[in-house]
């Protein structure tokens, strides 16, 4: 597995963002919002002329959707490699409206004649924000080289300095084939073993649903418990949340009878309020945890643990400890031998 020690170091930023005076300018504006009845969002919101100035279209290029093969992609510091979040003015006007032309004119300056490539939509128009507001917002992120910062995490520069390792979560949703090599020169081998991977992450979560995988008595696993404490928590239920709302993935689950619950409280009580109308013999338990030995983490997964034991062995005393946890456990790690020391297999 790639562990960062082929990345390519980078010296940290002295300067913070709070010691440039654009931060100054910035702290003045949010005092005016909040001290100033007429800058009520409800009062900006009623201003169609800026809220139509503060939202815009932009269209990935075709060289950013063919992974950076182009000479611009090549090169992460040239402006055509900037991320499309960091979209600004394509000439030298300001930001949304300032007094001059028309809505359409303003929105006209935004790249959203690109092709049909996949689109991103920006609204800034219900923030407490104006076009002067942005452009100091802009100001500020081009004062501290933004652009440059995301460029270097794109190309997996050393950009955690803490633990001195580079930040790859973007590499999750590089689609395969994709030339990730043009801005990394282990890029191939990256991504490969990122979609190695997410191709046994898929293979899992099949042999699930169809039922090749099942608990320790034979039946099908219908219930999932997902542990984990803070981005390890957030992050799927937040992707959970997302796909209720979206009809394919209601219509794919129509009738599975799943139920997906999550754990992030070391409190027992709340896992007992969790998991009390769940079946023992249907629930699987996915414990997500870099290292595995996150304190919280743990002791929710010893309760989790206790739970199975206590309930499975009761009711089939041939059972063992060892067997229900290799049944009923599942880990998403990056210290696969600490999930086998917990049994996980």
């Amino acid at each position: 597995m790639f562990d960062g020690q082929h990345s390519r170091s980078i010296n940290p930023q002295l300067m913070k963002c709070t010691d440039v005076p654009q931060f100054t300018v910035l702290q003045m504006a949010a005092s005016r919002f909040q001290k100033d009845p007429k800058l009520h969002l409800k009062y900006l919101l009623a201003d169609a002329f800026r809220s139509q100035g503060l939202m815009a279209v932009h269209k990935t290029s075709p060289s950013f959707e063919g992974g950076g093969s182009s000479s611009d992609n090549n090169n992460p510091s040239k402006k055509g490699a900037a991320s499309p979040f960091l979209l600004r003015r394509r000439d030298s006007g300001t930001f949304g409206n300032s007094g001059s032309g028309t809505p359409g004119e303003v929105s006209g300056r935004w790249s959203k004649n690109a092709g049909n490539q996949r689109r991103i939509f920006l609204d800034y128009s219900r923030q407490h924000v104006t076009g002067e507001t942005m452009e100091s917002l802009f100001d500020l992120a081009d004062m501290m080289g933004l652009t440059d910062r995301m460029n270097e995490m794109r190309s997996g520069m050393n950009i955690n300095f803490t633990e001195g390792r580079p930040v790859m979560h973007h590499v999750l949703r590089m689609p395969r084939g994709y030339d990730f090599k043009a801005l990394h020169p282990q890029g191939d081998t990256i991504l490969d073993e990122v979609h190695s991977v997410l191709d046994r992450v898929a293979t899992f979560s099949e042999d699930v649903r169809e039922g090749r995988i099942r608990g320790c008595t034979g039946k099908e696993l219908k219930n999932v418990v997902c542990i984990g404490i803070g981005g390890t928590h957030s992050g799927p239920e937040a992707v959970y949340e997302a796909l209720r709302g979206d009809a394919a993935a209601t219509q794919a689950v129509e009738g599975r009878g799943i139920k997906l619950r999550f754990v992030a409280n070391v409190d027992p009580v709340d896992f007992d309020l969790n998991c009390r109308d769940l079946n023992p013999e249907e629930t699987l338990v996915i414990v997500t945890s870099k290292s595995f030995t996150t304190a919280e983490t743990m002791q929710i997964a010893r309760t989790a643990q206790r739970w199975l034991v206590r309930n499975l062995c009761k009711a089939s005393p041939e059972l063992t400890k060892e067997v229900v946890i290799s049944h009923h456990f599942g880990a998403v790690t990056l210290s696969p031998d600490e999930a086998v020391k917990f049994g996980i297999s």
